[in-house]
């Protein structure tokens, strides 16, 4: 099947190597032309325009935009005026469930089909194959199967559980719902992640300060004392144990794994700072789960400590020192926790 691609980055570019690499043809474009001839190297037809490229495309045109969420409307309103009826774009980036919804309905206006596509797998999709969540129309998502295939990892990925009738889904890709359905779901599924992260790094971190017992602590009013040094005596290697948890335990997982390969090597992780980015999709999470009253302590929980990774929470701890000056004349202790 022939598929136009929008968008070259990380995962545009390895998504379009998986296609060709399975048999569909590819039509490329990106804003920066440095990334067309790898593509073009490896089969795909690569257009300088999104005039050519749509016109490389025979009709009925399957066009996959994989941009930035913020910049897919532009990219529509530069797109759809070169389209016919009966054409289909795909969102395949992280865009809002919101935003499918009202985009779907203007494409249906002049006779474009539209279908948004959570996409899962990261840089590591083009070798493992990419998690595909589908919203949109019964009938396209059928058309497209061949492309959603293409992408998928496979049956053979992991063990089919058992007593069940296989569907798309052990492929690796699932027809959700109407439009929205897909972002909707990939949206979940980011605040889940966000939750497992947090749940590792918390753990990790509490095994990084397993040997506090062994430092001298300050002593004085300001600091609650470590009442059992002999309790925190450990040095502990954690590439050892995330080794050791990817091999049998409860807690594996591929993002354990790619943790333990983080850690081989610096296990202080000094190369990062620790400020932590959210594309959205958890804020957009929570969002729903306000509206259905639905509790989700854990999501919000690791949702707001990316906001306080990034420095937002400094004015409010500014704040805090400053009443305990006020109420109890608490000295701040400088970095470093002793009082100079």
């Amino acid at each position: 099947m022939q598929i136009g691609m929008v968008g070259l980055g990380r995962m545009g570019n390895n998504m379009v190597q998986r296609l060709l690499r399975n048999g569909q043809h590819c039509v490329v474009y990106d804003s920066h032309p440095e990334a067309l001839q790898p593509l073009a190297d490896l089969g795909a037809i690569a257009c300088s325009s999104l005039e050519a490229f749509v016109a490389s495309l025979a009709a009925p045109r399957a066009i996959w935009l994989m941009v930035p969420a913020a910049v897919v409307d532009k990219v529509l309103a530069e797109l759809t005026p070169l389209l016919q009826d009966g054409d289909i774009v795909i969102d395949g980036g992280n865009s809002s469930y919101h935003d499918d919804i009202r985009r779907a309905a203007e494409l249906t206006q002049q006779g474009i089909h539209y279908m948004d596509v959570g996409t899962s797998g990261g840089v590591a999709g083009l070798e493992r194959g990419y998690c595909l969540m589908i919203g949109g129309e019964a009938d396209t998502f059928k058309h497209l199967e061949p492309v959603f295939a293409a992408l998928s990892p496979g049956a053979d990925a992991v063990h089919a559980t058992p007593d069940r009738a296989l569907t798309t889904a052990d492929q690796g890709y699932l027809h959700c719902g109407p439009h929205g359905a897909g972002h909707f779901v990939k949206m979940v599924h980011n605040g889940i992640e966000y939750g497992i992260m947090a749940a590792y790094a918390e753990g990790l971190n509490i095994m990084h300060n397993a040997n506090i017992g062994m430092h001298e602590r300050a002593a004085d009013a300001e600091t609650t004392p470590l009442r059992h040094p002999e309790h925190y005596q450990y040095d502990l290697d954690l590439p050892e144990i995330t080794e050791l948890w990817r091999r049998g335990s409860v807690i594996g997982s591929w993002l354990l794994d790619l943790t333990a390969k983080a850690l081989q090597g610096n296990p202080s992780l000094d190369n990062y700072a620790g400020r932590v980015s959210d594309s959205g999709e958890g804020r957009w999470a929570l969002s729903a789960a306000i509206d259905q009253g639905v509790p989700t302590p854990v999501l919000s929980a690791a949702l707001f400590s990316r906001f306080e990774s990034r420095g937002n929470a400094d004015y409010a701890n500014r704040v805090l020192s400053a009443m305990r000056k006020q109420f109890g004349g608490h000295v701040e202790k400088p970095e470093g926790g002793h009082i100079g």
